[in-house]
């Protein structure tokens, strides 16, 4: 009679999902599932609900999403940096790569996914990210690269100076909320900072853009983002005039 040798059991890896749509985090917490090494130890719709989880589940790796209401998450991944060094982390958004991939890096993700990208691509990112190594895209990792070339002498392109990339971290938060249709005293209660502060931020953004008035820094702010935004499931789009304005979620 042949001896049954049992197999060793695979120490799966725990992942905590965190994204604001329901049907997006089901359909990506089911797929998860399906890998023989990962598990989904839980999901969470909001910053605060994140922090419950992680407290409770203690992921290896975390899955988050840029656009958790008119919260900063790249904020939030500095912060659990800090707190949790040793949680991995990777951004899975629809926000334009070329912009935030290298802010979600700098605050300490491990990579950066976009939502369109093919479905085997989220676990050979989560794979990368597990052996310690860093995610990206190839066509961003190129974009980088000739990007780096450009800053050398004689390579720099004209109207540079101008670009929305020059932003920093907040300004390109609040740049984004503008275009999503919120104004400055909304702005300032969903992130917890005063109007002047605000105010600041939106000259600052007007230098650095090479805008001249308000409303033309509004019109570029909407622009962008209904050029670079992808509309993810449950949003909701309201026409103001012959604008598209894309509103975020209300904030948990």
């Amino acid at each position: 009679m042949a001896r049954i040798v049992p197999q060793p059991s695979v120490k799966k890896k725990r992942i905590l999902v965190v994204d604001a749509y329901p049907m997006l985090r089901h359909g990506l917490v089911t797929y998860l599932n399906a890998q023989p090494d990962l598990i989904v130890c839980g999901e969470a719709d909001s910053i605060p609900s994140a922090l419950i989880k992680i407290a409770e589940c203690k992921p290896h790796l975390l899955v988050i999403g840029l656009r958790l209401g008119a919260a900063d998450c790249v904020e939030f991944v500095k912060a659990l940096k800090v707190q949790t060094p040793g949680l991995l982390i990777l951004v899975y958004s629809g926000f334009e790569e070329s912009i935030f991939a290298m802010r979600a890096l700098r605050a300490g993700a491990s990579g950066y996914l976009m939502k369109r990208a093919a479905r085997d691509e989220m676990v050979a990112a989560i794979s990368d990210i597990l052996r310690g190594e860093i995610y990206v895209s190839r066509e961003l990792a190129m974009r980088v690269f000739k990007e780096a070339l450009e800053t050398q002498p004689g390579f720099r392109l004209p109207g540079r100076a101008a670009r929305v990339e020059n932003l920093s971290d907040r300004e390109m938060h609040v740049f984004h909320l503008l275009g999503s249709g919120l104004g400055t005293r909304k702005i300032a209660h969903a992130l917890n900072l005063s109007v002047k502060t605000i105010e600041t931020h939106r000259e600052n953004i007007k230098h650095k853009l090479g805008l001249n008035s308000g409303q033309a820094l509004i019109e570029r702010a909407t622009k962008y983002v209904e050029e670079t935004l992808e509309p993810r499931p449950g949003e909701t789009i309201s026409v103001l005039g012959k604008k598209k304005l894309v509103r975020f979620p209300a904030a948990s």
